[in-house]
C-alpha cells in the first residue's frame, strides 16, 4: 500500500471521534503512513517465515523417507493391509464398489512422494501384483501446481483385460462398507487415474496424501479398536446384570429373615 494510496479525505478523517481533541488531518495522515510501514514490514516477515517453514518442512520430508520405506517393507507382511485400510477409511470406502474391493485385494503397496520443492505437487503410486483386471504393474497420478498455484493432473493409462474395465460400468454394487454410507451406486474408484476435469478439487488424492498415507495403521486397526470397545461395553452390562442379581438376592434374603423373625413372635 502507497502512502497516496492511503490517503484519506477530510470527511473521513473527522467523521468519527469520542468527543475528545480530534487529532490533526496530518497527523492522522502520518499514522496511516506509519501503519503502512509497519504492515509491509509484518508482510516482510510472513513471507520470510513461508520460506523457513518450506525448508524446515523438506528437511523433515528427507529424513521420513528411510522410515516410510521400513513401514513399506512391514506391511508388506500383512495380507490384504490396503484394502482393508481403504475399506475401513469412511471418505475412500464410499468410492468403492464390490468389483473395485476385489481389485484392490491385489494391491501389495502404497507410496506417496511429494516433490522436492512440496509447493509444486505430489505423486501416488500403487503397486499391483498379477490380477485378472488389467497388466499394469504400477498405476500413478501426479498432482502438478504451476508458479500461479493452478493444479493440473496426469496419470498412467490402465491397460485393462478384455471384458474388466471397472469405470465402463455405471452400475456397480457398492460395496458392504459403501452401503453403510450411500445410498446411490458409486462411480468405480479406478475412475480416479482418469479424471483430470478438476484437479483444484482431488479430494481423494489429498485424503490418501495427508490423511491415510502418515498413519494408515489407524484406519487398518479400525475394527480390532470398534471389537475392543464393543467387548468392553459387554463386560459393563455384564457387571451391572452381575450387581442387580446380587442386589435381588440380598433382598430375598431379608425378606426370609424378616418372615422367620415373625414366626419366632408367633410362637412367643
Amino acid at each position: 500500500m502507497s502512502a497516496s494510496a492511503a490517503k484519506v479525505s477530510k470527511k473521513e478523517l473527522n467523521s468519527n471521534h469520542d468527543g475528545g481533541d480530534e487529532t490533526s488531518e496530518k497527523e492522522q495522515q502520518e499514522a496511516i503512513e506509519h501503519i503502512d510501514e509497519v504492515q509491509n514490514e509484518i508482510d516482510r516477515l510472513n513471507e520470510q517465515a513461508s520460506e523457513e517453514i518450506l525448508k524446515v518442512e523438506q528437511k523433515y520430508n528427507k529424513l521420513r523417507q528411510p522410515f516410510f520405506q521400513k513401514r513399506s517393507e512391514l506391511i508388506a507382511k500383512i495380507p490384504n493391509f490396503w484394502v482393508t485400510t481403504f475399506v475401513n477409511h469412511p471418505q475412500v470406502s464410499a468410492l468403492l464398489g464390490e468389483e473395485d474391493e476385489e481389485a484392490l485385494h491385489y494391491l501389495s503397496r502404497v507410496e506417496v512422494t511429494e516433490f522436492e520443492d512440496i509447493k509444486s505437487g505430489y505423486r501416488i503410486d500403487f503397486y499391483f501384483d498379477e490380477n485378472m483386471y488389467f497388466e499394469n504393474k504400477v498405476l500413478s497420478k501426479e498432482i502438478h501446481l504451476n508458479e500461479s498455484g493452478d493444479p493440473t493432473s496426469k496419470s498412467t493409462e490402465i491397460k485393462w483385460k478384455p471384458g474388466k474395465d471397472l469405470t465402463s460400468r455405471s452400475s456397480q454394487t457398492p460395496s458392504k462398507a459403501g452401503k453403510k454410507r450411500q445410498h446411490e451406486e458409486p462411480e468405480s474408484f479406478f475412475t480416479w487415474f482418469t479424471d483430470h476435469s478438476d484437479s483444484g478439487a482431488d479430494e481423494l488424492g489429498e485424503v490418501i496424501k495427508d490423511d491415510i498415507w502418515p498413519n494408515p495403521l489407524q484406519y487398518y486397526l479400525v475394527p480390532d479398536m470398534e471389537d475392543e470397545e464393543g467387548e468392553d461395553e459387554e463386560e459393563d452390562e455384564e457387571g451391572l446384570d452381575d450387581i442387580d442379581e446380587e442386589g435381588e438376592d440380598d433382598g430375598e434374603e431379608e425378606e426370609e429373615d424378616d418372615d422367620g423373625e415373625d414366626d419366632d413372635g408367633e410362637d412367643d
